[in-house]
């Protein structure tokens, strides 16, 4: 297997191939066998890679010693339409945008950013997904009859979404009023036939007390998509990728596949990740002082040894038009679950509310 550079592309176009030893044909990844497969002869080559040790890197330090050699030379291309910037990699060409199916494509001189750690690769085939978006379209009850025309297959693209993982050890203090419930048995006044009656009943009362300590907790791989222009709720939908199948970057799996360029940088991906962590360390806070209710609950948190890396997670990423209107759907490239969104038939809800409207009229007039 050999690799070929493209001598005659601009900076950032300068793209590397893996060569076919039989043909000399562009060898591409097949995810159905996690190999790299001939395009042209079909010659299968097995991807063999020592086991590496996936590498976290120091936060604070990440502006001076950035990671950015992706293994080989790549081109950012850009959506003049909506803005989504992926990039390529081998001789991948973008005839068309993943996120909104534009045609509108130009490359740029932008860099690729911070290389890479880690991958899932590709599981899913094209062919898989495909099959698995179109029985999740056959289950869209209240989508347009003719919906399965509008969308073109050969629009369907292996792209790998960027993420961040962060790890940190936080310290934090708090202050805080715990309050204890307590209940009195208090009187009050009704009427019974007319005449004035005293009743008791349970009333609930809080006594407070100030409290003050410290919380001690650590945090592995907090996940954080780093997509601006993927659909956020799609994104979460896809949800949980198995990490434990994460491998050491290699540029062979992205040979006939892109990666989105990272649209969140390190900085406000690690404000994201605190929005996450703090969210559980007051929860832990408030599960520790073990009150009935808290009030005045204040926190400072300190964190300590952050680390970071950049992963890439695969789906398959298209988008299709219906009257007009531009619909995106994702398919898991692990795990092949289906993620879109489709138009409604007004017609099939009208249909609807007049049975159910009927159907309630009927039972009125059968138990009157």
């Amino acid at each position: 297997m050999t690799k070929k550079a493209n001598e005659n592309s601009t900076p950032y176009e300068k793209t590397y191939q893996f060569s076919c030893p039989s043909c000399g044909g562009h060898l591409l990844f097949n995810p159905e066998n996690q190999s790299l497969e001939c395009s042209y002869c079909e010659k299968k080559m097995e991807l063999k890679f020592a086991k590496e040790e996936i590498t976290e890197y120091d936060f604070l330090t990440a502006s001076k010693q950035p990671q950015t050699d992706w293994g080989e030379n790549k081109k950012v291309v850009k959506c003049q339409n909506c803005g989504f910037e992926i990039v390529l990699g081998e001789h991948v060409t973008a005839q068309f945008c993943s996120f909104c199916g534009s045609s509108y494509i130009l490359s740029t001189n932008e860099s690729e950013g911070i290389a890479p750690e880690s991958l899932v690769p590709f599981k899913v085939s094209k062919n898989k997904a495909l099959e698995n978006f179109s029985l999740w379209l056959k289950k869209r009850y209240f989508a347009p009859s003719d919906l399965t025309e509008a969308f073109e297959k050969q629009k369907l693209t292996g792209v790998y979404i960027p993420f961040w993982t962060y790890d940190t050890d936080t310290y934090s203090t708090y202050t805080a009023e715990a309050g204890t419930y307590y209940y009195v048995t208090v009187s009050y006044q009704s009427f019974e036939n007319g005449k004035p009656v005293t009743k008791y009943r349970q009333e609930r009362r809080i006594r407070w007390r100030y409290v003050e300590g410290d919380y001690t907790s650590s945090f592995d791989d907090i996940l954080i998509n780093a997509s601006r222009e993927v659909n956020f709720k799609l994104i979460e939908d896809l949800k949980p990728y198995n990490l434990n199948e994460l491998v050491k970057y290699k540029p062979e799996y992205l040979s006939g596949f892109g990666a989105e360029k990272y649209s969140i940088d390190l900085k406000e991906g690690f404000k994201l990740a605190t929005e996450k962590i703090d969210s559980r360390i007051y929860s832990g806070i408030e599960e520790k002082i073990n009150a009935d209710t808290l009030r005045n609950l204040r926190v400072n948190i300190s964190y300590r040894n952050i680390k970071y890396k950049h992963l890439l997670l695969p789906v398959w990423m298209s988008s299709y038009t219906y009257k007009k209107k531009a619909y995106q759907y994702l398919v898991n490239g692990q795990t092949g679950e289906v993620k879109g969104q489709a138009p409604v038939s007004a017609f099939k809800v009208t249909v609807l509310v007049i049975v159910i409207i009927l159907a309630i009229i009927f039972l009125i007039l059968k138990f009157q």
